[in-house]
Parts: structure tokens; C-alpha cells; sequence
């Protein structure tokens, strides 16, 4: 029996988006009698031309949809030991962005050049208000986009085709895809479902009802990145699963509370900890938040497990993400031969949010705050009175408000957003001692590291 055709597809067979009954050449209006018979062939939404000459003058653009539509069939899953259900599909080709938009310094060659240049140094920038303003635009971008992919969700869609919207509304909106061909990572956006941590690849596996997916967004916008991630309930989910992902909102709510002058970045992992250990789930360990800005990932490290050794306070004119990811299971993950896609060690479920946080004089300000035209949380839809629009408000007391800092939390890492930090390191040398071994760098992939390279601080990693 024939496989249906992902929805998403539809977008590559007809790439102008012509109307229906017209040629689809893009520079033709005249009406379509000829159809492409490959397209019929492979059961594809079939390609409609005025005549033999448009259908030549397409041929070379529009045969890459048939090389596509048979790789998918043909696709499968790379052999390796899954740990859960999970299995990766068939991923499509990198998508381009206009020349008008400003790009970071990775988008063509894959190597964030600037992160690299400071990789080894410590310095915790503190942003001007011009600089801030930028950094908030940014941000303001990431909230439409991801609330523009959090309403996309339905079962049945493919993560590609969330892909595609969110790599549309992004550079609708003037900005660049920050995840886009960061360390070759292949996609706009990070798609992570059920078992997977983070920097889950965007691919033609259609959601499934009872799925929980968190959608990693980064917008680089004028010379400015910013990040955020939330995870959703694709249809009806387990009340396990609910638990987890409530617990972690509520987890990083707590942690933006105490955001001030002053509160050293250690302090955030405890608290989360905290929360989370007491509801009998785990913080992963692996990764950590990170200064954002400028840069796509820099200093700090914002670890997210109890006593870490962090170093550095918060100051005013910080700009960092808080992300945390919590595992109903064991905090371990396993990285899946992508490079990227980081699973649950045990194949049990994982769940993630995460802001961009100003620190203010008096407080902080979630700069990608929920607002009124978020799309509900699945608690803020059971109970309507519960539901709260966030604007991007400051807080000036931290303490005060530990249940809910600003009203509404949201959360990658992978390539982007989440970093390998010196607790995995840690518990991997108790294992091999005196051998060479490998460990998460800040690019997210794994590099080879001595004994003598323990760190106090947190490794910094990439998304």
C-alpha cells in the first residue's frame, strides 16, 4: 500500500505557489492542460504546465521533488541502538534564505567564526540600551515565530512542514533562522519529540496523537540573536507526560524569580533541582543556558542541576537564556549518529522551555515573554481562568514572586540553544580515568579532552 505524501511536499511541487489551473512556471499566467506524468507516477500532488516548453524550462528545479519523494520511499532509519520508540525519517534539503536578509557569520560556511574567537575567555558582556533594544526586537521576532509554530501543531503534520513555517514567518519578518547551517546544523528550527532532549532535526515523520514536541526557536535579527522553546501536547497526552512538562515550566519560573543583581549563576540549578527532584523527575545535566546577544552562544553558562560550580553573578545589562530539561527518567542522554539529536539514556520522556532574560537595576525582564496571542499551555486551556498574556514585563522583586516571575515561561539546544556541561564530563572520568575520552564541546559535537582539562566552569556548547 502506497505511503501517503507528507503535506509539506506540496510546498516542493509547486515551489511559486501558482494558483490552481495555472501554468507553474513562474513567469507564466497562461492555463495548465499538461501534467508531469513522473509526478503521477509517484502519486506526488501532481505538477500542472501550459505546454511542453514551460515544462522544459522547469524540468531541473521541479525533478528535484521525484529525487526527493524516492529518497523518502527508499529512506531508512541508520543503525544504532535507540533507546526509545523514536526512529529518525527522511530529512529534506537545507532551505535558502533571501539576500536582502543579514546573516550571522556561520550561514555559508557552517563555523560561528566570532563564538570561536572567544571560546576560551570568560568575559560576561553587559549590553548598552542601544544594544538591548536590538536584542529585544530580536526577541519580540522569536516570540511570533515560535507562536506562529505553536498553533501549526496537529497530528499528522510532519516536523519538516513546522520547519517550513517557521523558516517563512522568520524571514517574513526581515530576520535570519539562527539555527540554520549553525555547525552544519540542517534546519531552521529544532523539532524535539517525546524521548529527545534537544536539537531534534526536522523531519518528514508525521506527529502522532499522545506525542509531546518542544519547537526551539532562534532569530538573528539586525545583528542580534535571540532564543526561546516551549514544549506542547500533540493531541491527547498522558497525565505522566503533562507532569513533566508543567513540572518544567514551573521549574524555570522559579529560577527567572530570583534573576537580579547579584545572584550568582550557580544559584539557578539549585533551585530548579529543587523543584524538580521533589516531583520524582530528573534535571539533565548535559546541557546549560547561555549569554546571548551578539553572539549565538557566549558567557555565561547557566547550568541547570544543584551544586555546580558556575562561575560569575549577574550584573545589570546581562542578556541569558535559562532552558531547562528535565527527563522523567535518569538525566544521562545519548547522542544519535546525526550529531545531534541528544535522547534520554533510558528512552523515557524529556521537556523543555526556555526565555532570553534581561537583568535589569532592580530585577529582570523575560524578553521573549508569552503574550495574549500565545497559543494556550494545555493547563491555561483546562482552566481558563488560569490563563495569563505575559508582555514582556520587569520584575523588580525577585524573591517575592517565586511561583511566577513575569506570568508565562517558554523554552534548544542543539545545535543551539542547550550546552554540554562539566557534571557529564565529570561523571564520564569516573569511568576512564588516565584515557583520553570524549566529551560535548562547545560546538555540540564530541572532541576528544584530557584529564588535565577539568574546568571549574560549566564546558560552553553550542546549540
Amino acid at each position: 500500500m502506497a505511503t501517503e505524501v507528507p503535506h509539506c511536499l506540496i510546498h516542493y511541487t509547486n515551489p511559486h505557489k501558482r494558483p490552481a489551473g495555472v501554468c507553474q512556471t513562474k513567469s507564466c499566467d497562461k492555463p495548465a492542460t499538461l501534467q508531469c506524468p513522473t509526478c503521477l507516477q509517484l502519486k506526488l500532488p501532481v505538477a500542472r504546465f501550459c505546454s511542453q516548453e514551460c515544462f522544459k524550462a522547469e524540468w531541473k528545479e521541479h525533478n528535484s521533488i521525484h529525487k526527493m519523494e524516492k529518497d523518502r520511499l527508499n529512506h531508512l532509519p541508520f543503525p544504532f541502538e535507540y533507546t526509545g520508540s523514536l526512529r529518525p525519517a527522511y530529512v529534506t534539503p537545507m532551505r535558502s534564505v533571501p539576500e536582502h536578509i543579514p546573516k550571522p557569520d556561520y550561514a555559508l560556511s557552517g563555523i560561528p567564526m566570532s563564538e570561536q574567537s572567544i571560546r576560551n575567555s570568560s568575559t560576561i558582556k553587559v549590553y548598552s540600551a542601544k544594544d538591548i533594544q536590538g536584542i529585544r526586537e530580536a526577541c519580540r521576532i522569536g516570540r511570533e515565530v515560535l507562536d506562529v509554530a505553536g498553533r501549526a501543531i496537529r497530528v499528522g503534520i510532519t516536523t519538516d512542514e513546522i520547519d517550513l513555517i517557521v523558516h517563512e514567518a522568520t524571514i517574513a519578518r526581515g530576520a535570519y533562522p539562527s539555527p540554520l547551517n549553525y555547525r552544519d546544523f540542517p534546519k531552521s528550527c529544532c523539532t524535539s519529540i517525546n524521548e529527545v532532549i534537544c536539537h531534534g532535526i526536522p523531519d518528514l515523520r508525521p506527529l502522532q496523537d499522545g506525542d509531546i514536541i518542544n519547537i526551539d526557536i532562534s532569530a538573528y535579527y539586525k545583528g542580534y540573536h535571540a532564543d526561546l522553546n516551549e514544549t506542547y501536547c500533540v493531541g491527547n497526552v498522558d497525565e505522566a507526560s503533562k507532569k513533566i512538562i508543567k513540572t518544567t515550566y514551573d521549574a524555570l519560573e522559579q529560577a527567572i524569580s530570583y534573576v537580579r543583581p547579584g545572584t550568582f549563576f550557580r544559584e539557578f540549578g539549585d533551585i530548579i533541582s529543587k523543584h524538580v527532584e521533589k516531583n520524582g523527575l530528573s534535571v539533565v545535566r548535559s546541557y546549560c543556558g547561555h549569554g546571548i546577544g551578539e553572539l549565538f552562544h557566549c558567557p555565561p553558562n547557566i547550568p541547570h542541576y544543584a551544586k555546580n560550580k558556575a562561575i560569575g553573578v549577574c550584573k545589570p545589562g546581562m542578556v541569558f537564556t535559562i532552558e531547562p530539561m528535565i527527563n522523567a527518567g535518569v538525566w544521562r542522554d545519548q547522542l544519535w549518529l546525526d550529531d545531534w539529536t541528544s535522547v534520554t539514556q533510558d528512552g523515557k520522556r524529556s521537556a523543555q522551555f526556555e526565555h532570553t532574560i534581561l537583568v535589569t537595576e532592580t530585577g529582570f525582564e523575560i524578553l521573549t515573554a508569552r503574550t495574549k496571542d500565545s497559543p494556550p499551555l494545555f493547563w491555561e486551556v483546562a482552566s481558563p481562568a488560569a490563563s495569563v498574556a505575559s508582555p514582556a514585563a520587569s520584575v523588580a522583586s525577585p524573591a517575592a514572586s517565586v511561583a511566577s516571575p513575569t506570568s508565562v515561561a517558554s523554552p534548544i539546544a542543539a545545535p543551539v540553544s542547550s550546552q554540554p556541561t562539566e557534571a557529564a564530563d565529570a561523571d564520564k572520568k569516573k569511568k576512564k580515568k588516565k584515557k583520553k575520552k570524549k566529551t560535548k564541546s562547545e560546538d555540540g559535537k564530541d572532541e576528544q579532552d584530557d584529564e588535565e582539562d577539568e574546568k571549574d566552569e560549566t564546558e560552553e556548547v553550542g546549540k
